[in-house]
C-alpha cells in the first residue's frame, strides 16, 4: 500500500465516523404549552413526543412542559419565533401577526365537528396555516378540535329571545361582545377568576364555556342548567417554530409530521370520549341540559359575527360558511 493510498483510507476512516456520529447524534426540543397534565391535549402532546422518539430512533427527543411551565402562550409564541421554544399548542392569539388566525373561533362559522375537519384539513385551512407560517414564523402540523362552548344559567334559554337582557359574562374580546348583544343578552367582560363568585352573588346570572372549563370550575354549584347552544366550535394547533422546522433535514422533517399526525388521531379519540364523560359528570351533579334552537341562535348572531371581523379575511370567512353546506 502506497502512503497515498493510506493517508486516503485514513480520511475516509475518519469521515465515515464523523458521518455516524452526526447520524446518531440527538436534538432534544422543548414543547410548553399551558393545559395541565389530565388535559387531553397534553396528552397528546405527551403521544407526539413519544412517536417522534420512535420513528427517530431516539435522535429527536421532545419535553414536553404543561401548565405555562415555559410561559404563557404568548411568550411561547415569541419563543419559537426567537427559536428559544420549539413547539407549542395555540390558536386564534396567532391573529397577532397572522390576521385569518382569528377565523379559529368565530361564532356560528362552525356548524359541527365533520365541518370543522372540512374546513382545517381542506383548502382554507391550508391557507390560513400558510399565513400563520410567513406571517408569524411558526408552523401549524396538527390540529385539535375544540369542546363547543355553551351557554350556563339558572333558567332553561331554548331560543335567544329568552336571553331578555341576561347579564352573562363573556372574555373581553369585541367579537363575543356584539354577538351576545346581538342575540339579546348584556355581555360583560370579566376575568375567568371571578366568574364563580359573580354567579354567586347574582352579579352576573351566566357564562359560556366549553363542558371542560365547566366542570373544572364547578359551575354547576351554582348553576342549573347547560344550555346546548354551542355556539363556538373551533380548533387549535400542534405548531413547531419555523426555524426548528427548517434547521431538521429532510427525513427528520417528515418524521416531525408523521409524529404530529399520529398524536392528532389520538387527541381526537381522546376528545370525543371526553366530551362524553364531561356530560355525563355534568349531569350526575345536577345540571340539566337543554336543547336550544341552534339555527335560530346562528341566523340572529351571523350578521353581528361577519361584521366583526377584519374585511382583510371576511372573504375567507364567507368560504367557511359556504362548506357548511
Amino acid at each position: 500500500m502506497t502512503k497515498t493510498s493510506l493517508l486516503a483510507g485514513v480520511a475516509f476512516a475518519i469521515t465515515a465516523m464523523m458521518g455516524s456520529a452526526h447520524a446518531q447524534q440527538t436534538i432534544t426540543m422543548q414543547f410548553g404549552h399551558l393545559a395541565n397534565e389530565q388535559n387531553v391535549w397534553h396528552k397528546a402532546a405527551v403521544r407526539f413526543a413519544e412517536e417522534l422518539s420512535t420513528l427517530t430512533d431516539g435522535r429527536l427527543t421532545v419535553e414536553v412542559y404543561p401548565n405555562e411551565s415555559l410561559g404563557r402562550e404568548m411568550d411561547l409564541i415569541n419563543g419559537m419565533q426567537l427559536g428559544t421554544v420549539d413547539f407549542t399548542i395555540t390558536g386564534e392569539s396567532l391573529q397577532n401577526w397572522a390576521p385569518s388566525a382569528a377565523l379559529l373561533a368565530v361564532p356560528y362559522a362552525i356548524e359541527s365537528l365533520e365541518h370543522l375537519d372540512r374546513v382545517a384539513s381542506g383548502p382554507i385551512g391550508e391557507q390560513i396555516s400558510e399565513e400563520i407560517i410567513e406571517k408569524a414564523s411558526v408552523r401549524p402540523i396538527a390540529y385539535f378540535a375544540r369542546g363547543a362552548r355553551n351557554l350556563t344559567s339558572n333558567r332553561p334559554i331554548e331560543t335567544p329571545d329568552d336571553l331578555n337582557g341576561m347579564r352573562l359574562r363573556v372574555p373581553n374580546v369585541p367579537l363575543f361582545l356584539s354577538v351576545w348583544s346581538e342575540l339579546g343578552a348584556r355581555p360583560t367582560p370579566m376575568a375567568f377568576s371571578e366568574v364563580f363568585t359573580s354567579l354567586q352573588n347574582n352579579t352576573i346570572e351566566g357564562q359560556e364555556n366549553p363542558l371542560a372549563l365547566i366542570r373544572s370550575a364547578n359551575f354547576n354549584e351554582v348553576q342549573d342548567y347547560v344550555n346546548r347552544t354551542e355556539h363556538v366550535r373551533s380548533w387549535i394547533y400542534l405548531a413547531i417554530s419555523e426555524s426548528r422546522f427548517q434547521s431538521l433535514d429532510e427525513d427528520d422533517r417528515a418524521a416531525v409530521l408523521e409524529a404530529a399526525s399520529r398524536a392528532q388521531a389520538y387527541e381526537r379519540e381522546l376528545f370525543l370520549e371526553d366530551e362524553t364523560a364531561l356530560e355525563e359528570d355534568l349531569k350526575a351533579r345536577g345540571m340539566t341540559f337543554v336543547e336550544s334552537d341552534q339555527a335560530a341562535f346562528a341566523e340572529r348572531a351571523r350578521p353581528a359575527a361577519i361584521a366583526g371581523v377584519s374585511e382583510e379575511v371576511r372573504p375567507l370567512l364567507e368560504q367557511i360558511l359556504a362548506a357548511a353546506e
